[in-house]
């Protein structure tokens, strides 16, 4: 049954067939007396049949209540008293009612009152049964719960006035429960996927279901789904036998609503930007908003905000002015719109702005989408497009940071790498790129005189301008070093003094506000190596820094112990250096830590794998570069990485020339013969004059400051004439203008003008004076 009805057809204390029952007739005297009245009052009929109404009523001469009155009253019970508090209800007999159990009662003659029946209860009761049938009017008329109760097989049989309103005006009894709405469904996570199935295991089990959601389209607004909450408890009989199941609905729609788009911001700002990638962002953003809150997503980006420039304030997006945008995500995504329209059917398009500057639009799509969008839906785009610009802004900043570091550190590292004689190199550079940027990691390789080579790797700790700007300096710092041909600890050392410095006046007190990024500090690495191509030997000290790999013609990988010292800027540390003998076709691999170290890698696994990848050190250098990239960084990188392989060689014995002299003045004249005879040989007759000078100069200067001690004329040829002289002395030349009347210093100013260039360098024995010429072509 529906509503009300069937309302008159439930028995309270007041109804005929449950009541105490007296019968008046049109003069108030009591002609009728039920066993129910006995009982309530005390009166047996043969003590009351015959009285006027009065005998019963508390107050002397009170009237009888006329008929339709339904009134309160005190009457008499037989034990005495001031008065039972009774309910009664009274109805007019006529000679057809059939309430009336005896003869039919005669008509009242003109001018008194018709037959009445007196229906009487104690009021406490009538009180309490008034009270739970206005309940049930409430939850039947008045309630905005809906309520439906289902019998066992399911199907309804009465509805309260609220869930007709929510549904629609229809007759409901009979269906099913998921039959009242359209394409509904249980939302809530763990629960049947329809109501029945619900219900079913309420009937089946008793235990009650609270706060299940449903949604669906009602028939009273089938053009937007509905959100309801909705609980289940069986209906017992006395017995506890199952007589069905009833349900109480509430549409949450907007609070679920509201709940939803909460939710979808706080995911948003969870995992919109978690890389610094613009298409990645926008992936991101894709994911979160898709299909929750629209079928399809397109995100533009201005082109200038692609490159990391920060757009003009008065760029409109909207009429696609000033640069055309560029469509990210997701182009084969269905449902995705052919073009944005900003107000097209269906599509929601919001400006990314920040900081007064459009940088671009976000454009929702809805398949099916007809009705206008309501005040929460705009405000939820608009959080959305916020979130999104902020993290488009970012990327695009560290986009600009990112390539003018990039761009700072590929022109601090070596574009091209010298091609020496006493070598063949290769190498690679990997900056990170898991949103850390390029870092601090370097190599370096630098001729040095006599033929050598200065091998360098060294690692600032950390990423971006400051990393790459110190990896500069310390990159310059050393090359200026070894060109002052310092041995390998004594470089580092001078290098050590010059970060300790650096980051002495860092931590300094500054004027306030005045800030210096942080340039590294103690977390700096160098390895350095000088190797001779004459001996075959490589001179070696590391601050810090990982092992190199030696890799033997048999094929044999080794890691030499060299001897570790501090990393830069701990200041008053010592430095040590150990020398390798390294024979023709020896293969050096100098490398940073993020080739062979980093999360859930093992560093001796990866030294391993590094190993077996140069044990086929037959491969072309280049090559044998991408197998170990290949082979240690598969995927991406999330620190810098470099690799240099250096391939030794050994200068043969037609290439150099060594003369021991005695202390002697005739030495200088003995040099030039022997050094000219050895152009000869080699077919550079036209540097015979010119060298003759030189060897006459250098050896004449070594003979006058040896102190007796023997001195060496070496002559090398390799991509420039060498003449090298050494002597035990540790006095350093200096260049000068002698004057008209000196009769000596003009010697080192003949060799500075006669040659390419020329310099001094120390050894443990003394120091070698050297210059170099260009060979003919």
């Amino acid at each position: 049954m529906n509503g009300t009805a069937g309302y008159e057809r439930f028995h309270g204390p007041l109804d005929v067939s449950r009541a105490a029952v007296a019968v008046l007739d049109g003069d108030g005297r009591i002609v009728g007396w039920s066993p129910a009245a006995a009982d309530l009052l005390g009166y047996a009929p043969s003590e009351i049949l015959g009285r006027g109404f009065d005998a019963l009523a508390a107050d002397p001469g009170a009237p009888p209540p006329p008929p339709g009155a339904r009134t309160v009253l005190r009457l008499r019970h037989r034990d005495g008293g001031p008065g039972q508090r009774t309910a009664v209800a009274v109805r007019p007999l006529t000679s057809a009612d059939e309430a009336w159990p005896g003869p039919a009662a005669p008509a009242a003659p003109a001018g008194r009152q018709p037959a009445r029946l007196l229906a009487m209860a104690d009021a406490d009761a009538a009180d309490h049964w008034d009270a739970l049938q206005s309940m049930l009017h409430g939850l039947a008329t008045q309630s905005p719960i809906g309520l439906a109760i289902y019998d066992t097989d399911l199907r309804v049989v009465w509805t309260n006035a609220a869930l007709r309103k929510e549904m629609g005006p229809a007759d409901y009894a009979g269906i099913g429960p998921d039959d009242m709405v359209a394409d509904g469904a249980v939302v809530s996570p763990g629960m049947p996927a329809t109501l029945e199935e619900v219900m079913a295991r309420v009937l089946a089990t008793g235990g009650p279901v609270t706060d299940l959601h449903y949604r669906g389209r009602p028939p009273s607004a089938p053009d937007r789904d509905h959100v309801w909450s909705c609980s289940y408890y069986r209906l017992e009989g006395p017995a506890g036998a199952p007589l069905g199941v009833c349900e109480e609905t509430f549409d949450i729609t907007d609070r679920y609503l509201a709940q939803q788009r909460l939710d979808l911001l706080v995911r948003a700002a969870r995992r919109v930007g978690t890389t610094l990638d613009m298409g990645r962002t926008a992936h991101e953003f894709a994911n979160v908003t898709t299909p929750e809150f629209a079928d399809a997503v397109t995100v533009d980006v201005l082109e200038a905000v692609l490159r990391g420039e920060r757009p003009r304030p008065d760029t409109d997006t909207d009429t696609g002015a000033d640069a055309a945008s560029v469509r990210l995500w997701p182009p084969e995504h269905p449902g995705a719109p052919a073009a944005a329209e900003p107000h097209g059917p269906g599509t929601l398009t919001v400006p990314l702005r920040t900081e007064g500057a459009d940088l671009g639009r976000v454009t929702f799509a809805w398949q099916q989408r007809t009705g206008p969008f309501d005040p929460g839906e705009l405000a939820v785009a608009g959080e959305l497009a916020a979130r999104l610009a902020v993290c488009v802004d970012n990327a695009r900043r560290y986009a600009r940071e990112h390539a003018a570091a990039l761009l700072l550190q590929r022109s601090l590292l070596p574009r091209l790498l010298p091609q020496l004689s006493a070598v063949e190199l290769a190498y690679r550079y990997l900056p990170a790129d898991i949103g850390a940027g390029v870092g601090g990691d370097w190599f370096d390789v630098i001729p040095l005189s006599g033929a050598r080579v200065g091998l360098v790797v060294g690692d600032v700790v950390g990423h971006g301008l400051s990393a790459a700007a110190t990896m500069g300096r310390l990159r310059t710092s050393v090359r200026v070093l070894a060109r002052m041909d310092l041995a390998p600890d004594e470089l580092l050392t001078r290098l050590d003094d010059l970060v300790t410095q650096d980051t002495e006046e860092r931590a300094a007190p500054r004027p306030a506000g005045e800030e210096l990024p942080d340039a590294g500090g103690f977390g700096v690495t160098c390895l350095y190596a000088a190797y001779d191509p004459v001996s075959g030997t490589c001179t070696t000290a590391r601050a810090g820094h990982p092992l190199p790999a030696v890799v033997h013609p048999d094929g044999t990988v080794t890691f030499p112990e060299l001897p570790s010292g501090p990393p830069l800027g701990l200041g008053g540390l010592p430095f040590e250096s150990a020398e390798l003998t390294l024979p023709p076709g020896s293969l050096l691999a100098l490398f940073t830590n993020g080739l062979v170290q980093g999360r859930g890698r093992d560093l001796d696994e990866q030294l391993g794998v590094l190993g077996t990848v140069l044990g086929r050190h037959d491969r072309p250098l280049d090559d044998l570069c991408d197998d170990v990239v290949e082979a240690l960084l598969p995927g991406p990188a999330e620190d810098d990485a470099a690799l240099l392989l250096v391939r030794t060689r050994v200068l043969g014995r037609r290439q150099v020339a060594s003369w021991d002299l005695d202390d002697d003045p005739r030495a200088a004249g003995r040099a030039r013969a022997a050094a000219a005879a050895q152009l000869r040989d080699w077919g550079l007759d036209e540097l015979v004059f010119t060298t003759e000078l030189v060897v006459s100069e250098l050896v004449t200067n070594a003979v006058r400051y040896a102190s007796g001690a023997p001195v060496r004329l070496r002559l090398i040829r390799d991509q420039t004439l060498i003449c090298e002289v050494f002597d035990s002395g540790h006095t350093s030349p200096h260049l000068r203008h002698a004057a008209g009347d000196d009769e000596g210093g003009r010697g080192l100013f003949i060799v500075a003008q006669t040659t390419q260039q020329w310099g001094t360098r120390y050894t443990g024995a003394g120091k070698v004076i050297w210059a170099e010429q260009a060979l003919p072509r």
